[in-house]
């Protein structure tokens, strides 16, 4: 029954979608406003309707319906509740479901909003939304239907089917593989859901972007419109990036946060391009530049969400948080070509309505620094786009190889991939390219700039700098390309807090005010400035973690009896015991206690262990962690004897400063939000920001 309920829902919610894209379409290109309504309520009729279908799914999960092909899938009866519940993005089907519930509930939102001055963009926001939401959920009612039962054949074969076949009988095993236990740790519960919450909102200021297109009007409106839901966007992608590390830091064993593994790259291309349309945009609305340029980032962003779904679930791509091999790959590739090509087309057809109405007028200016900025982050994202479809490319080629002998000893076939090495050693510059720029660019003018005058502004922060190296070098940092790094970081630092420290004197000299509070009504009264530089602050912890990481760790491994002892540096651990149980969630838990020694005196106890899903026959590995500020101290159990026999073998890893990168990320993450806070009245704010920068200017002597 519920079942039959959920499939229903579906159903007509992709019926309803169609009628929605139909009626906007009529009513957009006749301009009769009462179809234009109609297809408004379509689009909010969707999101009750594919609430309905979720729920009916949660039901089936939570209440142990085995005989449906995804609820054996992803759960078992050893299973708690909240983790059933979870279990709704855990699996191919269910995942697209969230994806396509999220994406009506933001559409949604984007539809009540009052259209009175914006009134012919209202259709075909709709009408891009609508097919966006149509495709997914073509793909769950035709390819990934969650409520697809399980049937036993006359020969005892059980196959899965969303109708009865012949000669069958309705098929329950009584429990299920149960949820992938990689998938039951907090951090995965949570990034899923934040990522695809980034990657629906990028899907409004798309929608509105084409409808901007496709309409004609070529002023910043779309983009003062769209700009909360970019910065929302943003927001979650970036924390569903920042919790899949964590993640990956708790539970995969390999003393890292980020891997360089197809599926995280593939979340992290979409950041890549959104993160220069955010700094871009801003040079459209105060200069009326670089029109096409935010266009085309906000369509590549767009159709890069959909290529990193793509990679996830087709499975042509090897990662351990990719689906299995399904065959809504080429429909993924289809839906892709035609939105990218169909959106260029869009482009081209208003290419000269969108001239720009300004000129870089000089090569330091903000304008050219953001345009810099913007270059660094598509070059980084064309790496990462290259080192992903080049397995697929390398595979595909074969092909050719197979086709024409005489091309089968250049095009093999053998499925070639590019390691974690070769992306660092490239975008290792960029990304310092990048640091450096997020400190000079906030102390060039708009309009125009010399390097005279970027070097003055820039002068007693860099000498600031030089004396936090000099300290760096005299804590034992020697290695050249470390000291590089940290001089990058501590010079952005520098000129961030030489800017609160200008503005909060001259207003603080300006209104008679405590400097602190002349900063907190300065951020109040421009929360997009100084929260996009407490974004900055975040970023350059973050950095710090990267580079403590990166560049200085250190590891080992080693088989110990009980009693033996195993060094790295000025840690060791002595191997204390080791014990092996079941529990009653059904796992086997094999468990070390190590005592951990620093210089010589015992600084604490460490449990790293494994545990054994007897459902799934998987492990998964949990890491024994000391943290400080300074470092982590890292120990995996790789592998065990009897305590009668040989011991265990583990290994050590020395991560220095890795828990700034999570600190910065909760900075990070506040001044997204700064940023994003909306205004009590927008117009007199902009009034007030203008002002504020004249009495910065006047006071500073600007």
């Amino acid at each position: 029954m519920v079942a039959n309920l959920g499939l229903g829902s579906l159903v007509i919610t992709f019926i309803v979608s169609l009628y929605g894209i139909g009626a906007a379409l009529y009513g957009g290109i006749r301009n009769y406003p009462k179809w234009i309504d109609s297809a408004r309520n379509a689009m909010m009729l969707t999101f009750p309707l594919l609430t309905l279908v979720a729920l009916s799914i949660i039901y089936l999960l939570i209440n142990d319906h085995f005989e449906m092909a995804y609820v054996s899938q992803v759960t078992s009866r050893s299973m708690e509740p909240y983790l059933r519940i979870t279990a709704l993005w855990g699996g191919q089907a269910g995942s697209l479901i969230f994806w396509s519930w999220l994406m009506s509930a933001f559409a949604t939102a984007a539809t009540l909003r009052k259209w009175d001055r914006d009134r012919e963009f209202l259709p075909w926001v709709v009408v891009v939304a609508l097919v966006t939401l149509s495709f997914f959920l073509i793909l769950n009612i035709f390819v990934e239907n969650p409520f697809e039962r399980l049937w036993a054949l006359k020969d005892g074969t059980v196959v899965p089917a969303l109708f009865q076949p012949l000669n069958s009988i309705l098929y329950n095993p009584g429990d299920g593989n149960g949820l992938n236990p990689l998938l039951r740790h907090p951090g995965m519960i949570i990034h899923p859901p934040m990522l695809y919450l980034g990657f629906v909102s990028f899907t409004i200021p798309y929608a509105f972007a084409m409808a901007a297109l496709i309409t004609g009007r070529t002023d910043d409106r779309w983009i003062r419109i769209t700009r909360r839901w970019t910065l929302v966007a943003w927001l979650f992608l970036s924390l569903g990036l920042v919790l899949g590390g964590r993640w990956a830091y708790d539970v995969l064993g390999w003393g890292g946060y980020w891997g360089w593994d197809p599926v995280e790259i593939a979340a992290f291309m979409p950041w890549l391009v959104g993160t220069p349309f955010l700094h871009s945009v801003m040079i459209q609305e105060k200069r009326g530049m670089f029109k096409h340029w935010n266009m085309f980032l906000i369509i590549l962003t767009y159709d890069l969400v959909i290529f990193g779904t793509f990679l996830t679930r087709s499975g042509v791509i090897s990662s351990v948080h990719a689906f299995a091999q399904s065959s809504i790959g080429p429909l993924f590739f289809i839906f892709i070509g035609l939105t990218f090509i169909t959106s260029l087309a869009l482009l081209l057809r208003r290419w000269e309505s969108l001239k720009s109405e300004g000129e870089l007028l000089s090569m330091f200016s903000r304008e050219a620094l953001f345009l810099l900025n913007n270059l660094l982050f598509l070059l980084i994202m064309v790496v990462c786009f290259i080192g992903v479809v080049f397995p697929i490319l390398s595979e595909a080629l074969g092909y050719v190889g197979t086709a024409i002998p005489a091309l089968a000893t250049v095009f093999t076939g053998e499925k070639m991939n590019v390691g974690p090495e070769w992306y660092k050693h490239i975008t290792g510059p960029l990304f310092g390219g990048l640091l450096l720029l997020m400190g000079i660019a906030p102390l060039s003018a708009w309009r125009y700039s010399t390097y005279k005058t970027l070097g003055r502004a820039a002068l007693w922060p860099f000498i600031a700098s030089l004396v936090i190296l000099g300290g760096i070098f005299a804590l034992g940092v020697h290695e050249i390309w470390g000291l590089v790094a940290f001089w990058l970081v501590a010079f952005t630092a520098c000129i961030h807090l030489y800017e609160f420290w200008r503005a909060a004197w001259a207003r603080s000299r300006a209104h008679g005010e405590n400097p602190f509070l002349a900063l907190w009504n300065l951020a109040g009264r421009n929360r997009r400035r100084y929260g996009g530089y407490i974004i900055h602050m975040g970023v350059i912890l973050m950095a710090i973690g990267i580079i403590g990481i990166e560049m200085f760790q250190t590891q080992t491994q080693g088989s110990i009896p009980i009693g033996g002892k195993l060094t790295l540096g000025n840690y060791a651990i002595v191997y204390d015991d080791l014990k092996t149980w079941d529990t009653v969630d059904g796992k086997n838990v094999t468990r070390a206690v190590l005592t951990v020694f620093k210089d010589g005196q015992q600084v604490g106890e460490l449990h790293p262990r494994r545990d054994y899903y007897y459902e799934s026959q998987q492990n998964m590995t949990i890491p024994g962690l000391r943290s400080t500020l300074a470092d982590d101290f890292y120990v995996v159990l790789v592998d065990w004897q009897p305590i009668s026999t040989e011991g265990a073998t583990f290994k050590i890893y020395h991560n220095p400063l890795v828990n700034w990168l999570w600190i910065g990320a909760i900075v990070f993450i506040l001044g997204t939000m700064v940023a994003s806070w909306p205004d009590k009245d927008p117009e007199l704010s902009a009034v007030r920001q203008r002002k504020a920068r004249l009495a910065v200017a006047r006071a500073s002597g600007d």
